[in-house]
């Protein structure tokens, strides 16, 4: 029914009812009855008019329309009169509402939807397993052989895929500057097995993907638009990577980016790859994708290609780098495993700070409706019923949290955006945005909210002792001992709350602290690091790489301000990467099936000096390329763990398939920030003369102010050879924490923010407690009491639920800290100062939010609160 007749509806009514009120006053008057009684007459005969109204329009179908409408605007009245309430209420439902919705778009985005594949619950990730002949299962990256044997012989896969991740050099043309780019290999059906095809172009074929082949390659969507303006015309154009043509085929779309999010091109595998090492059973260096066939389970895939390696291990018993089994994960489990746990942390995060928010407005509503519980009598008294007066209550609340959703999903826009530009290098970051079913999640969270802290605070209400409350003075207008309880029981559970998410936070904070200040092993002050990729191409031979090299080193030490300068194949905090196994000549020869293993790096002879790393014994290379070329340096580890009780210098190691003598002994040095070092074999750069490495710069000055220099010397030597990851030490080792990093801001930010929430809590219970009990402040300041107890006994009132509150957060904390166990880096769940300092920081906090209304409470002037009353 349209307005208009309604309004009419409502006209007719009122006409019928004055109609009807008349007739029966008209009776009265026949009946005897004279003027002025005659109308009370009537009307005690007729009945209440504004109760039948109410009846009438309760019979109509539209009636529950128009007490919405009634509520809401009696709800907007109500909250427009309170507006410091009203902002302080909208503010902490957006916070909390908007960290909710921002952290559940970034779970659904990145953890819960399906990869963008063609029926992505079919495929799987796959890793060699058991390992060096003993009972491990820990799995590895795949050789070329393995995968070769297990495509062959597989039933249970409709395909497999290979994929490894490299870095290239991409010419400069047209005045653009040569880059350093990531890139990745593909066999020639990874895109197939994947279920997907390029925007533009073609994908590659069989052809395409052989040492004789022309080069090919595919362009990331983003690349195509920053280095070639998105032109088409780029199709079938030839580029330089690592100065050999390679001809555009194809760009793919937007959203991918496998398998690393910093992937930019993708090239065949087996054209740039050499046979040997496609072949090789022991050279672990692929990513295999399968397909499962319809109806067959992993776990059947899995064993199939487990029988297919022991098989070949069997064949392979003197060789302990050819694995015997095979595992696997799904392939979204795969590219998700690192941050999957830590986002669910966060997620759990946002819930208890949602909550706090919730107990915060709950209340100051419980404290706000005891401060209107005369009125509410009153109106009650005048015919309004419980749930009436509950339906405004509940109006009220949903207004509260709608216009506090509103505001947190502009704060959860602004989030994602902000995280989208921070962790642009997170995995699936483009799949993370708000669509319908964020939206619909957000009012499903918005009503939550509403009806929790509504309920709560309708039934804090909930008693029918009109008469009393009529009769009660304002002292006791606080409402009873129930209502008094139910406040402190809310401010209880919030302030523990609070407790969980700062001792998250503090333990979070400490162990991001011990691993930045984790030693190294070599110096990190002052040392800037610089990655250089030499194209086969161009240095095809290890003579005109070690000239490169030396030139560039003896250029590079010659710069003013340059203490020492240093080359090596990786530097400490770079990675793993490389490993390679050995036999120690001196030692009797290993089981068949065993073997010894290291990490291995090539490093020319003042690399040492110029990364602080010591020389514990022996010495360094002497420089002379024929000398070295047969000589190793060990680190302390290797020495302690396969030279137990024994000298190692002047031993021999066995190792690609020749003798190398120990020479010198160096101090161990971490792969990576908070790894345990492992044991390292150093050979000499002359040796092998590598083509990728990393250049190491030492300088008491700014050591970044040598990044330019050092480019136009390379760019002189070789116009075409970019240099990249430019970064100081502390930078690389900033970029390898980052993850901790962001997942340590992201919990202090919720454990700060919930601490102003349970602040401002206790600021505005106390205050409302305070105001209402004004009155009886006064008869007591009158009365003789000291001002100073009156401000003792209101900050006592206030800290006691604070203490209570803090002893429950910090036995919950105790299982949250386990849970928590796996993200935290040499320290314990139980850290005692982490959560001593908690304790100190809530009871500091709320003796601050409770000192002031306090203060003020004892403030009073009895004559104007006695007046007043």
């Amino acid at each position: 029914m349209r307005w208009w007749q309604i309004k009419k509806r409502d006209a007719d009514l009122e006409r019928e009812l004055r109609s009807d009120l008349e007739l029966e006053e008209e009776e009265q008057r026949e009946g005897g009855v004279s003027g002025e009684e005659a109308r009370y007459a009537a009307l005690r005969a007729f009945g209440n008019p504004t109760l039948i109204r109410d009846q009438t329009h309760a019979v109509w179908s539209w009636s529950w329309i128009e007490s919405l409408a009634r509520d809401l605007r009696f709800s907007l009245r109500t909250l427009r009169r309170t507006p410091g309430f009203t902002i302080i209420a909208i503010l902490v439902m957006a916070l909390g509402i908007g960290a909710n919705v921002a952290l559940f778009t970034v779970v659904r985005g990145v953890l819960l939807k399906p990869l963008p594949f063609h029926d992505p619950d079919r495929l799987v990730m796959l890793y060699e397993a058991g390992a060096l002949g003993d009972d491990t299962t820990d799995t590895n990256v795949v050789s070329g052989g393995m995968y070769a044997e297990w495509k062959k012989q597989n039933r249970s896969y409709s395909s497999l895929a290979l994929a490894q991740g490299i870095r290239v050099g991409l010419s400069g043309s047209g005045g653009q500057l040569p880059e350093k780019l990531r890139s990745a290999l593909f066999s020639w059906d990874m895109l197939r097995t994947l279920g997907v095809q390029p925007a533009l172009g073609r994908d590659f074929t069989q052809a395409d993907d052989s040492p004789t082949a022309n080069g090919t390659v595919l362009l990331s969507w983003g690349l195509w638009k920053r280095r070639f303006g998105g032109d088409p015309g780029i199709l079938n154009q030839t580029i330089e990577l690592d100065a050999a043509p390679f001809t555009v085929i194809g760009v793919m779309p937007a959203w991918f980016d496998f398998p690393d999010p910093s992937t930019q091109l993708w090239t065949p595998v087996y054209h740039d790859k050499p046979e040997a090492m496609m072949t090789s059973l022991n050279n672990h260096m692929f990513r295999v994708v399968g397909r499962l066939k319809p109806g067959v389970t992993a776990a059947q895939g899995v064993a199939d290609l487990s029988l297919i390696s022991q098989r070949i291990h069997n064949a392979h018993l003197d060789d302990p780098f050819v694995f015997r089994g095979a595992s696997s994960r799904p392939l979204l489990e795969h590219l998700v495993g690192e941050i999957k746990k830590p986002l669910y942390v966060l997620l759990e995060a946002t819930c208890c700070l949602l909550l706090i928010a919730c107990l915060n407005v709950a209340n100051l509503l419980v404290a706000r409706a005891a401060a209107r519980r005369k009125e509410l009598a009153i109106r009650t008294a005048l015919g309004g019923g419980w749930l009436r007066l509950m339906s405004e209550r509940m109006m009220e609340c949903l207004m509260l949290s709608a216009a506090g959703g509103v505001l947190g999903l502009l704060l959860a826009f602004a989030t994602l955006h902000w995280l989208s530009q921070a962790r642009h290098d997170m995995s699936r970051v483009d799949s993370i945005h708000i669509d319908g079913v964020v939206a619909a999640f957000t009012v499903g969270v918005i009503m939550l909210c509403a009806l929790f802290s509504g309920l709560i605070a309708a039934f804090s209400n909930s008693d029918r002792h009109i008469l009393g409350a009529l009769h009660e003075a304002s002292r006791s207008v606080g409402g009873g001992n129930a209502r008094a309880t139910l406040r402190k029981v809310l401010l209880m559970l919030e302030v523990g709350l609070t407790v969980i998410l700062l001792v998250g936070a503090g333990l979070l904070l400490k162990s991001y602290e011990r691993l930045r200040s984790a030693d190294m092993g070599c110096i990190t002050q002052g040392v800037i690091t610089m990655h250089l990729g030499l194209p086969d191409a161009r240095y095809a031979t290890p003579a005109q790489r070690a000239n490169f090299y030396d030139t560039l080193l003896e250029r590079v030490r010659a710069l003013p301000g340059v203490d020492a300068a240093g080359f090596a194949t990786l530097v400490p905090g770079q990675g793993y990467e490389v490993d390679s196994t050995f036999n120690i000549v001196e030692h009797p020869p290993l089981p068949q099936g065993r073997g010894l293993y290291a990490l291995s790096r090539s490093a020319d002879p003042k690399y040492f000096g110029a990364m602080g790393i010591p020389i514990l014994r022996g010495r360094t290379f002497d420089g002379k390329r024929l000398a070295t070329a047969n000589e190793v340096i060990i680190s302390q580890s290797f020495a302690s763990q396969y030279f137990p009780g024994e000298d190692s210098l002047g031993k021999h190691l066995h190792v690609h398939g020749q003798n190398a003598v120990i020479v010198g002994i160096v101090g161990d040095t971490r792969y990576a920030i908070g790894e345990t070092p492992r044991p390292v074999q150093y050979f000499s750069l002359d040796a092998g003369v590598e083509n990728v490495g990393t250049l190491v710069i030492r300088s008491s000055h700014d050591p970044e102010q040598f990044a330019l220099p050092v480019q136009r010397i390379v760019s002189e030597m070789d116009r075409d050879l970019p240099v990249s990851d430019v970064l100081t030490m502390n930078q690389l080792l900033g970029k390898s924490t980052q993850d901790q990093s962001f997942n340590t801001t992201l919990l202090v930010a919720f454990g700060s923010l919930s601490l102003v929430l349970a602040a401002v809590g206790l600021f505005g219970v106390m205050s409302y407690i305070g105001a209402q009990r004004t009155t009886e402040i006064g008869i007591r300041i009158a009365l003789g009491a000291q001002r100073e107890q009156v401000m003792r006994k209101m900050l006592l009132d206030g800290m006691r639920p604070a203490v209570f509150g803090l002893v429950v957060g910090l036995t919950a904390s105790l299982a949250a800290g386990r849970l928590m166990r796996d993200l935290l880096y040499q320290i314990k769940p139980l850290d005692p100062a982490v959560f001593a300092a908690v304790a100190a920081t809530l009871l500091a906090v709320a003796v601050f939010a409770c000192i002031v209304p306090a203060w003020r409470a004892s403030r009073l002037d009895p004559m104007k609160a006695l007046r007043a009353e």
